[in-house]
C-alpha cells in the first residue's frame, strides 16, 4: 500500500509546486530541449503549463497548452486508483500491461500528436 501512496504524494507535491510557481513566468522552469534546439514542439511541450492551469481550475487554458495531457489525466487517475485499491486489498498489482497492443496504441497517439502539432493545420495543438 505504501507504493501507491508514495506515488500519489509525489504527484500531489509536484502539482502543488506547479500551482504555486507559475510556469508561464520566464525563468521558473527550463525550456524544452527539443524546442530550444529545433523550434519544434515535442508531445510534452506545454505540459507544465497545462498542469498549472488544471491545478488552478482553468480547464480551457490547460486544453490550450497540452490537450493530450488533459485527456490522459483521467486515465492516469483511474490507473492509480486501481493500483491503490489492489494494493489495499493485498492483491498483487500488475505494473506491465498484459498485451502490447494498448502500449503500441499509446505510442502511436503520442507520436502522431507530436507530429501534427508541428504542421500548419495542427497549430491549434501547439502551446
Amino acid at each position: 500500500m505504501l507504493a501507491p501512496l508514495g506515488a500519489g504524494a509525489a504527484v500531489a507535491a509536484a502539482v502543488t509546486c506547479l500551482a504555486v510557481v507559475d510556469p508561464n513566468q520566464p525563468g521558473h522552469y527550463p525550456v524544452c530541449p527539443l524546442y530550444f534546439l529545433t523550434g519544434l514542439y515535442c508531445p510534452g511541450c506545454g505540459a507544465l503549463r497545462a498542469v498549472h492551469d488544471l491545478a488552478v481550475g482553468d480547464l480551457h487554458g490547460a486544453l490550450g497548452m497540452n490537450p493530450l495531457l488533459v485527456v490522459a489525466v483521467p486515465f492516469a487517475a483511474y490507473w492509480w486508483g486501481r493500483w491503490a485499491l489492489r494494493s489495499w486489498q493485498g492483491r498483487p498489482g500488475r505494473m506491465i500491461v498484459a498485451r502490447p497492443a494498448p502500449l503500441w496504441a499509446v505510442l502511436v497517439v503520442v507520436l502522431a500528436f507530436g507530429v501534427v502539432r508541428n504542421i500548419p493545420f495542427g497549430r491549434f495543438l501547439a502551446p
